[in-house]
């Protein structure tokens, strides 16, 4: 069974910082690409970063500078550092595990970004 169970989020003030974990099923955390999308109300789903099992790293323009995605292997968890965050990054963060044609995603975290 798949699962993937994200903490950290929450309410934050302009300029804070807050760090999202996803713990991921060992089955496939480390064959598949780990990554975190969000999606804003009344906007698309997008893709804010992911790393491959060789730690390589990829992230929308939007959060670069930013946001940070890390991996521990040995917890089989996959973490979201995020800095210097804007009202603009307000939404649902879901963790997600892809590999090819699958893609599995967590029941999401809500962040908002207030003053």
């Amino acid at each position: 069974q798949v699962q993937l169970v994200e903490s950290g989020g929450g309410l934050v003030q302009p300029g804070g910082s807050l760090k999202l974990s996803c713990a991921a099923s060992p089955s496939i955390f480390s064959t598949h690409v780990m990554g975190w999308y969000r999606q804003a109300p009344g906007k698309q789903h997008e893709l804010v970063a992911d790393i491959n099992n060789g730690g390589r790293t990829n992230y929308a323009d939007s959060v670069k500078g930013r946001f940070t995605i890390s991996r521990d292997n040995a917890q089989n968890t996959v973490y979201l550092q995020m800095n210097s965050l804007k009202p603009e990054d307000t939404a649902v963060y879901y963790c997600n595990a892809k590999r090819g044609v699958f893609n599995y995603r967590g029941q999401g975290t809500q962040v908002t970004v207030s003053s």
